[in-house]
């Protein structure tokens, strides 16, 4: 008499959720396609990364009004919130005015790693 296997082992799955960035404001480099995109063509990064945020895609281009970009303030405090990472909107503002393609780069990294939070070990 055979045997039917009903059911297959699956594998151990944790979640890696944590109160930090996932990648430093500095590491642009992480994602290369990204990075290029951003060096390239920045408003269409900005649109891009805001959309993937689920804002509105023309956002981002109403930071050229004003000397603190409020969008990118605004969008990386929402980012920061929605992940659980810890950071003051003093640090978010100061990112956004001194580093701002850097620091939408790290908020695009951010994103497209937390959509997928799984690790499989």
């Amino acid at each position: 008499m055979s045997k039917m296997v009903v059911t297959q082992p699956r594998p151990f799955i944790t979640n890696s959720i944590s109160n930090e960035w996932t990648s430093g404001i500095c590491e642009c480099f992480q994602d290369l396609p990204q990075c290029c995109l951003a060096f390239w063509c920045l408003p269409c990064f900005y649109c891009k990364t805001a959309h993937e945020a689920g804002e509105c895609v023309c956002l981002p281009l109403l930071d050229g009004f004003g000397c603190i970009p409020p969008i990118s303030t605004a969008l990386r405090v929402s980012v920061r919130q929605r992940y659980g990472i810890e950071g003051t909107v003093c640090n978010d503002c100061v990112y956004a005015c001194c580093c701002g393609p850097c620091s939408w780069c790290q908020i695009a990294r951010e994103i497209k790693t937390r959509k997928n939070p799984i690790i499989y070990r």
